[in-house]
């Protein structure tokens, strides 16, 4: 497996969601959940490695993620949202993404990618986010857009270290049409030392949840 440079999200590695959604679909299971356990190389060749249920992706010796089934996360949204308040939040949350940042090329949410997903959460309220999404039907970029919205609730935004993807668990119940509007809606789990815990869901016009995810965060140790 080689990851393209196009979709990383820090500049010299690949976006976290969309490489546990490219590990999550070497597993035949209606949910999966994915760690990673080093920054996943762009434009490397990677080794594909199967123990049972388990999926292993290696760089060399180097462990790069690890996948397995998992029960779907249960989570509900804590409020429906539309398309147009999604997309009120989306603005708002450019303006606040591009000032603050760490990782500005980011194929997902950063502001410097003219040709990236342009998923850009914004606070609606109590730590609630949204952002509008156009849908794509490849299963790696539905996880790709369950990845990143979880960062917004529980992010430093400048005023501390960096947070990157440790994990993420998740469960698709149906891809979107192309260029489908969606809503990505993320809210807070919880913090715990440098760890820290969010979940997120896709919702349709409707409001119907099309995937969610719980995912693990870790602050970078400053230094």
């Amino acid at each position: 497996m080689v990851i393209p440079r196009h979709w990383n999200g820090p500049p010299d590695s690949a976006n976290g969601g969309y490489t546990c959604g490219l590990v999550a679909g070497l597993i035949d299971a209606p949910a999966a959940a994915v760690s990673l356990r080093a920054p996943p190389p762009v434009d490397t060749e990677l080794r594909v490695e199967r123990d049972g249920e388990t999926v292993r992706l290696l760089d060399g010796s180097t462990l790069v993620a690890e996948g397995r089934p998992a029960p779907p996360p249960k989570m509900e949204p804590p409020r429906t949202v539309s398309i147009e308040e999604a997309e009120r939040a989306s603005r708002a949350g450019l303006e606040h993404w591009a000032a603050n940042h760490p990782f500005p090329t980011c194929v997902v949410c950063g502001p410097d990618r003219d040709d990236g997903m342009g998923v850009f959460p914004g606070e609606l309220e109590d730590s609630v986010f949204a952002a509008r999404w156009d849908g794509r039907p490849a299963p790696e970029e539905v996880w790709a857009a369950l990845d990143c919205p979880s960062s917004a609730p529980i992010a430093n935004f400048g005023q501390g270290p960096p947070i990157v993807l440790a994990g993420l668990r998740a469960a698709v119940e149906r891809l979107p049409s192309e260029g489908e509007p969606l809503v990505a809606v993320s809210w807070p789990l919880g913090i715990e030392g440098r760890k820290r815990e969010a979940a997120s869901a896709l919702l349709d016009a409707g409001g119907a949840v099309i995937a969610r995810a719980q995912a693990l965060w870790i602050e970078l140790r400053e230094g």
